[in-house]
């Protein structure tokens, strides 16, 4: 079973529940996405990489891309195919950028990082592809060809099983549960910004408040807000 599955399957009795929240603090926006929501935009990113590149089991996937609601889509959906998600571009299927990167490389999808989810104002460069638009219109529910073994590398030099299980097993040394609001202002560095800032949360079913760009003065109302209780810092 996929990394993604592993993740989200506990939370399919509860679609509507908020899972997470990110906020914007240099654009000033707040998006909240809820289980449902995540699992459409990751079903849509795992078909857009397989019927646009091919993205098999074992793939690598590069992402360079800052915290955000829809690099969450980006790497689940990844994840969901069967990919391994990495830094480094040389031999990746597709490179995932922002939209004030550039990148040489045979496959780029470029990531708007719009708050309210638009594509690109402009074509991209380059022959690369605006993701939010092409992968907008890609099914909505996504099954794989074939079963994801355990041992499939998923982040980095990890497998499967080994990202699933280091990631349960951090959430367990926080104290971290299904119950839990969870303010996070970490990167999503690959691999160990993405383990800590977004598999640990979602390992503990918990509810993740993103911010990026965060302002520290703004911190402690955003916790009241959300009535937050645990951070990653």
């Amino acid at each position: 079973m996929s990394l993604t599955e592993e993740l989200l399957r506990p939370l399919l009795a509860s679609p509507a529940k908020p899972l997470v929240t990110h906020y914007d603090d240099q654009l000033g926006s707040r998006v909240e996405l809820s289980v449902a929501t995540t699992l459409n935009w990751a079903a849509k990113t795992a078909n857009w990489l397989v019927d646009e590149f091919d993205v098999e089991p074992g793939d690598d996937v590069a992402v360079r891309l800052p915290a955000h609601w829809q690099t969450a889509g980006v790497l689940l959906g990844a994840w969901w195919a069967g990919a391994r998600v990495v830094a480094a571009d040389d031999g990746a299927r597709v490179v995932f950028v922002g939209p004030d990167d550039s990148v040489d490389a045979p496959a780029v999808a470029v990531v708007s990082l719009d708050p309210m989810g638009r594509g690109l104002s402009t074509p991209p460069p380059g022959g690369a592809l605006d993701y939010l638009t092409e992968a907008r219109s890609s099914g909505d529910q996504f099954t794989s060809l074939s079963p994801i073994p355990g041992d499939t590398p998923a982040l980095g030099p990890s497998t499967v099983d080994e990202v699933l299980a280091e990631a349960r097993s951090r959430a367990e040394k926080l104290g971290l549960t299904a119950a839990d609001r969870v303010l996070s202002t970490l990167d999503w560095t690959v691999p160990d910004g993405v383990l800590d800032g977004l598999l640990v949360p979602l390992a503990a079913s918990a509810h993740l408040v993103q911010v990026t760009h965060a302002d520290p003065e703004k911190l402690a109302r955003k916790r009241e807000a959300e009535r937050t209780t645990a951070d990653l810092t």
